[in-house]
């Protein structure tokens, strides 16, 4: 069994980043600016965009956030996303989600201009990752495919099977490993809540990428020997044996899984610090204006 390091990974490819970014200030050009719209006080929001203001200031891009309150009206909203859309000195944004109930998450994200949409959650993105062409691929499903590129896993002609359909991970990754490309090529089916005999299909697959957001729900009968396991799900558990009164666990039931698997992702370390990596990438692209 090969441990997928998603913390080495990513700081590898944080190298790189920092290096072009360092090139371009010294060829005269601004650094690549991320900026992040938040709203509310959700704690796992906050230190979501604090992680990324710090890894902005590791490869030396610009970093801003706006902060409002969770009352802020939708209308507010809008001309905020209307006025980053419009700041020429901002290269790509996110409005970082959940929002509060009243606000209507799909009409903020269309609002964001396509060409500034790092997170790749506009529908003219998603469309054109969908058809192979140059588009901001969603930062978690790209993280994946770095991850299995980097460790140079196999995909071609191989069966892929995805749990969890989200328009977040699931129903992206399935489309992306799909296509005709490098990772790709895949024979992808894709699980949800209604799949019927589900073990039995995940137990045929080469590759299993698991987004289920349900505490350790693969288990090692439900996965083939030798087969690459892809773990999103972060779930917080009590534990009596760390300082902080808790662990972090997957949606794969790690200890035994990895007994059966060729390569699987930890959590944590796994999949997670690739998400903001792979927002530096779409941030770095959209600063050298390479999708539109």
């Amino acid at each position: 069994m090969t441990l997928i390091d998603g913390k080495a990974i990513a700081e590898q490819i944080r190298k790189e980043i920092a290096k072009e970014a360092a090139g371009m200030i010294d060829a005269g050009k601004p650094a690549p600016h991320l900026a992040a719209v938040l709203v509310g006080e959700d704690p796992a929001s906050q230190t979501y965009v604090a992680a990324k203001e710090k890894a902005c200031r590791e490869v030396g891009f610009t970093s801003s956030v706006y902060r409002h309150p969770a009352d802020i009206s939708e209308k507010q909203l809008l001309e905020v996303v209307g006025f980053l859309n419009h700041d020429p000195e901002v290269d790509g944004f996110i409005v970082q989600l959940p929002l509060p109930k009243h606000i209507n998450e799909n009409r903020i994200i269309e609002h964001i201009l396509p060409s500034k949409d790092v997170d790749g959650f506009h529908p003219v993105n998603l469309g054109r990752m969908m058809l192979g062409l140059p588009a901001f691929l969603p930062a978690t499903p790209y993280g994946i495919l770095q991850l299995i590129e980097r460790s140079g896993i196999e995909t071609e002609g191989k069966h892929c099977v995805v749990l969890g359909r989200s328009h977040i991970v699931g129903t992206p990754i399935s489309i992306m490993l799909s296509r005709k490309s490098k990772p790709g090529n895949c024979t992808v089916t894709l699980c949800h809540s209604y799949t019927r005999d589900m073990a039995q299909i995940a137990s045929q697959a080469d590759i299993l990428i698991v987004a289920m957001g349900k505490q350790e729900f693969v288990t090692a009968e439900m996965v083939k020997k030798d087969a690459v396991v892809i773990d999103v799900g972060v779930h917080r558990i009590p534990s009596t044996e760390t300082k902080s009164g808790f662990r972090l666990v997957g949606d794969v039931k790690f200890d035994d899984v990895s007994k059966k698997a060729s390569y699987i992702t930890p959590v944590p370390g796994g999949v997670g610090p690739m998400t903001i990596v792979s927002l530096l990438m779409n941030t770095l692209k959209a600063a050298g204006k390479e999708i539109y």
